[in-house]
């Protein structure tokens, strides 16, 4: 008998060697190269493509209306783009217990009362899926649920119950007899999502998928996973916090980098209508080192509390700690109001925190931090009740940013008396609310520590 040939699969990218490697060729994972048999083809050649539809002009392709179904909480509809469309294939991910299954379950018994809906899981009985619905106070549920992890079982289960939206949690617990590998390995979780997604689009079907995350924070299985899905959403939280907040990454059907916040309580998950509010601080008066920073999270504005901490150090070399901010953009910061904001930072610890465990990836964040590291710096607040945001040039320029009017909208909202911001696409303001314009960070720096 021939000895059945054997491959090494990469369980973090999906690459494929001929021998056992410690160090990846493609991802440079190290030891991630796990031993699978090989898969022999059929040899035969199908003639299933002699009957594709042919091509069409661009111009004479038939639009559909691609309608959207209310998930029953307004905050993921709008992380969704205004609701899901049929025959999409969403992927959630989050670390575990963060309350990824808490969040389906609750908007799958909303849309239960209008469409079919099943719930397959993979790591549960159906028993503890009603006890979590007893205990989120759900009532009596049109929910369908199912406990199944094989794949060839659960597309059975679909032909005959034809929902129109399906939950999988979690597509890591899915496995296919035609793969011999073991459950929540690349090749089973890019086969299963693969076909699940074929289903998606051939029965105009939601399809719902949970994902696991990796220690790094991304989501278990392929990277070409997210590239199956038409949207990619990750639900975070602090650890401790009771809020999370659900991040879009991909949409196909809306804007991405959306933002979705929810509260954790004893009923279940709670929207959040005025998250600008939660993240600002609860000072009585202005004090050093805290900046309102007027940031912009897909199309919702959003007021966040920057926070900095400098102190002198006695190391050698002195820490640069930042969270929810990017540690190589603080560096540049640093290094900018060294140069043209004449403050030298190289004998003193620097602590940044984005209040309320949110992330800042945008630019327009650099004119928040670098006043709010000077504040710190020299022990002053800065002025008045402002919002700050613009992104710093390396020459010391301020930089215009998108979405300068929204954000000047809801920091008067919230009842803000000035901003300081970019000099290019200034609007004029109402009555009340000053601006300070800059064009240099000098200028910036005039206005923040004024008398």
């Amino acid at each position: 008998m021939t000895r059945a040939k054997s491959i090494y699969v990469c369980q973090d990218c999906g690459g494929v060697s001929n021998k056992w490697l410690g160090r990846c060729p493609d991802c440079g994972a190290w030891n991630s190269l796990v031993e699978q048999r090989a898969e022999k083809g059929s040899g035969k050649v199908s003639t299933a493509y002699a009957t594709a539809s042919p091509p069409q002009w661009l111009h004479e392709v038939p639009l559909e209306d691609a309608g959207r179904m209310a998930t029953g909480l307004g905050e993921l509809d709008r992380v969704l783009g205004g609701g899901q469309v049929a025959g999409a294939a969403i992927l959630l991910g989050g670390d575990p217990g963060i309350g990824k299954s808490t969040l389906l379950l609750q908007a799958a018994h909303y849309m239960a009362q209008a469409c079919p809906v099943l719930y397959v899981t993979g790591e549960e009985s159906a028993a503890q899926v009603a006890l979590r619905g007893q205990r989120l106070g759900l009532g009596p549920s049109h929910i369908r649920v199912v406990a199944e992890n094989h794949l060839e079982a659960i597309e059975a289960l679909l032909g005959r119950e034809r929902p129109a939206v399906v939950v999988v949690d979690s597509i890591q617990t899915v496995y296919t007899d035609t793969l011999q590998s073991a459950p929540g390995s690349v090749s089973q979780v890019r086969e299963c999502a693969a076909r699940l997604v074929r289903h998606a689009k051939a029965n105009a079907s939601t399809v719902w998928l949970v994902g696991h995350v990796t220690k790094e924070g991304a989501i278990a299985g392929p990277r070409v996973l997210e590239h199956m899905v038409d949207t990619v959403l990750y639900f975070e939280g602090e650890a401790g916090s009771p809020y999370r907040i659900v991040r879009a990454i991909k949409n196909r059907f809306g804007a991405a980098n959306e933002l979705g916040v929810f509260q954790m309580q004893e009923a279940g998950l709670t929207e959040v209508a005025n998250p600008s509010q939660l993240f600002l601080s609860q000072h009585e008066g202005p004090v050093p080192g805290s900046v309102v920073l007027a940031t912009q999270e897909g199309t919702r504005p959003l007021l966040v509390e920057v926070q900095a901490l400098v102190t002198p150090s006695s190391l050698a070399n002195p820490r640069r700690v930042a969270i929810g901010l990017d540690p190589n953009r603080l560096s540049l910061l640093l290094a900018i109001l060294h140069r043209h904001g004449g403050s030298a930072f190289f004998d003193q610890d620097v602590f940044v925190n984005i209040a309320g465990g949110v992330r800042v990836n945008e630019p327009a964040a650099d004119l928040a931090v670098a006043l709010a590291l000077l504040s710190s710096f020299r022990n002053r607040p800065v002025s008045g009740r402002r919002v700050v945001f613009g992104e710093l040039g390396l020459a010391g320029e301020v930089r215009a940013v998108a979405g300068s009017a929204t954000r000047l909208r809801e920091a008067i909202k919230l009842g803000f008396h000035g901003a300081i911001l970019p000099r290019a696409g200034v609007e004029p303001a109402p009555r009340g609310f000053t601006l300070a314009p800059a064009t240099r960070l000098g200028d910036a720096i005039a206005a923040a520590f004024d008398a």
